[in-house]
């Protein structure tokens, strides 16, 4: 017995032992690591995705979707993506897809677009808040950069008026204001199909104060309100809305008039 832990205490001390023990336990942890990570590349999982275009305020329904099988590391790089069909199929709350964007056919469903069909109104001013008002600017393909601006978006307004010495003006006139929707001459939303439209109208919501100088400054002959849009952080970071140049309020409230506030008393006739 004793001859037999010598042998294998010398066995180990050798140093070549020692050096082919390492090599072997060197290939077995290459053998399961690679193997390990092969499992994980091709490992898949079924996602959801569109059979058709489901366009803006539409309830998601279960012959609209379908599934495919994708990398499961394609999934772990997206956390707002959906996975689930039963985070699409509720029939007790329908889903729809959200105001203002579409799930384009073979699309994957992100949880950003999809909300509950309750919250999804086709009136952009249902959710107004009191003392705002609705406003409407008209635009055009030209005016919009190409049809790039979104609802949600934030941007600033530009006014180009001629002054009371017959000088052209020109400059920024409101900044951080958000656009509720896009739409086009039939006041259909721009961006509530996947087919091209050419945006006519930006609609905003704006405290009182605003909506009368907005309002005001369209009907001033020769002042054109001219939309400018903004990069993501500043849409991101909006802030508030706000007149930052009191010079060209104070232009264009000089050729308005202000009505006097009155209080009418009908008397009781009896």
């Amino acid at each position: 017995m004793g001859n037999i832990v010598t042998t294998i205490k010398r066995f180990i001390s050798n140093k070549n032992t020692i050096t082919i023990l390492g090599v072997l336990l060197g290939i077995v942890v290459l053998y399961f690591g690679y193997n390990y990570r092969v499992d994980q590349a091709i490992d898949t999982v079924m996602v959801p995705f569109a059979k058709q275009t489901i366009t803006a305020t539409s309830e998601i329904t279960q012959e609209m979707i379908s599934t495919v099988e994708v990398l499961r590391t394609f999934v772990s790089s997206r956390d707002n993506l959906i996975v689930q069909t039963n985070q699409l199929i509720n029939n007790t709350d329908p889903r729809c897809v959200t105001y203002g964007t579409s799930i384009p056919e073979g699309g994957f469903f992100y949880s950003e677009q999809v909300v509950s069909c309750e919250s999804a109104p086709n009136n952009p001013f249902k959710n107004m808040p009191d003392g705002y008002g609705p406003f409407s600017l008209s635009v055009d393909i030209h005016t919009t950069y190409g049809n790039s601006m979104y609802p949600g978006d934030f941007i600033d307004l530009y006014v180009k008026m001629t002054s009371r010495d017959n000088k052209v003006i020109f400059g920024k006139f409101i900044e951080k204001i958000e656009i509720l929707d896009v739409r086009d001459n039939q006041g259909v939303g721009v961006f509530l199909t996947s087919e091209a439209k050419t945006p006519a109208e930006l609609l905003f919501a704006v405290p009182e104060d605003l909506f009368l100088l907005l309002s005001k400054a369209t009907y001033v002959s020769g002042v054109e309100l001219i939309p400018v849009p903004r990069n993501a952080s500043y849409t991101t970071n909006p802030g508030e809305t706000a007149v930052t140049s009191e010079y060209l309020r104070n232009e264009i409230e000089y050729y308005t008039q202000d009505i006097p506030d009155e209080v009418v008393t009908v008397p009781n006739i009896d």
